[in-house]
């Protein structure tokens, strides 16, 4: 009972200071361009101290005031980053969390261009440095989200509606000019960091899940998750199937990577089986998360270590790889029979064979002996 009555408290209190911010910003900006002033509103009415999740309305007046604005998107960035810092409610911050992911998702490809560079420069900060030194699974869920935000700026969504890192002047291999290399060796990385910031998101406790608010979010994240995901596993089959013919730093380079990606299908596999269990959220399309083991990255590893030391200058056939893990997991096995091995590590002997073998011809017979049977 005390605890509801505080809620009803710390409710109408947020009421209060959402009626204040508001009447302060028309007070403020009486003078100035009105645009920025309803901006500026509409941005305090969006991420108001209620319970509700972030009306369309404001989604929509956000939108039209900002693209009949021009020069607003500053100012736009500027107001959410003081709203976002200046807040201690986590409702409010998460809802300003929140509505930059919306704004990210539902603008056009200029508006989303014009917020990057909003957050290059500066204007647009994502800090949740009031909620730093809270240790309870609200203020943790907004570290991880607030850094996810971050990752996301990053990206862009193309004219096919899907998620793609923008890519800036970097890395570059001056000996690799193909498509393929720019995918692995730049887009992966990209793919792997946001993964990354996807995993710390996942639900620790059922407190935030429960919320919709905190749902919605999730919701959102998951979504794009997908799309990156396979992307990155495109780009790990592409790195699979060129690992011979790159060179020996390029290599090591794509062991590293294929390290990372075996940990995170791991743990992605069990985000998304997490996420099915406690979220009511039950439309979602869950990709089917392929496992790579640390046994598969290894043996290319040792392959690679093979070719590097190896003075010829054609590459060794797979199979002596394997053959030397086979003799390797022979001795681990402690008497083992080694079966998985033994078709790597048996010898071979050619013989003469004295079967006569008979051809027809339209001459007549002709009996030759066969050449050579393997045994």
């Amino acid at each position: 009972m005390g605890v509801h009555i505080q809620n009803k408290i710390r409710l109408a209190l947020g009421s209060v200071k959402d009626h204040a911010s508001i009447g302060k910003a028309m007070i403020y900006n009486h003078h100035e361009r009105k645009a920025f002033s309803d901006i500026e509103i509409a941005v305090l009415r969006a991420t108001g101290h209620d319970n509700g999740p972030i009306g369309d309305k404001y989604m929509h007046e956000i939108l039209f005031l900002v693209s009949n604005s021009p020069g607003s998107i500053p100012f736009l960035a500027e107001r959410i980053s003081r709203r976002l810092c200046k807040t201690r409610h986590r409702l409010v911050a998460l809802k300003t969390l929140s509505l930059i992911h919306r704004l990210l998702r539902g603008g056009n490809r200029c508006f989303e261009q014009q917020l990057r560079s909003a957050h290059v420069s500066g204007h647009l900060q994502m800090s949740t440095n009031s909620f730093r030194k809270c240790s309870d699974p609200w203020s943790s869920f907004l570290r991880s989200y607030a850094a996810y935000l971050e990752e996301r700026v990053g990206w862009a969504i193309n004219q096919a509606g899907k998620l793609e890192p923008v890519m800036f002047n970097g890395l570059e291999f001056g000996c690799y000019e193909e498509k393929s290399v720019d995918m692995v060796f730049r887009k992966l990385p990209k793919c792997q960091a946001f993964i990354d910031r996807v995993l710390d998101c996942s639900p620790r406790d059922i407190v935030p899940v429960a919320d919709s608010l905190a749902q919605a979010a999730l919701v959102n994240t998951l979504k794009e998750s997908f799309q990156v995901y396979i992307m990155l596993c495109d780009g790990i089959e592409i790195l699979i199937n060129m690992f011979f013919d790159l060179t020996r730093p390029a290599r090591a380079l794509a062991c590293d990577i294929l390290k990372r990606a075996s940990r995170q299908s791991k743990e992605l596999h069990d985000l998304y089986e997490t996420c099915k269990r406690v979220m009511e959220h039950k439309n979602l399309e869950y990709p089917n998360v392929q496992i790579i083991t640390m046994d598969h990255v290894l043996a290319l590893e040792q392959c690679s270590s093979f070719m590097s030391t190896s003075t010829s200058t054609t590459p060794p056939p797979l199979s002596d790889c394997l053959t030397t893990l086979g003799k390797e997991s022979k001795k681990e096995g402690n008497g083992d029979n080694g079966s998985s091995s033994s078709q790597f590590s048996c010898t071979m002997e050619t013989k003469i064979s004295k079967v006569w073998v008979v051809f027809e011809e339209d001459d007549g017979e002709l009996q030759v002996p066969m050449a050579m049977d393997i045994v």
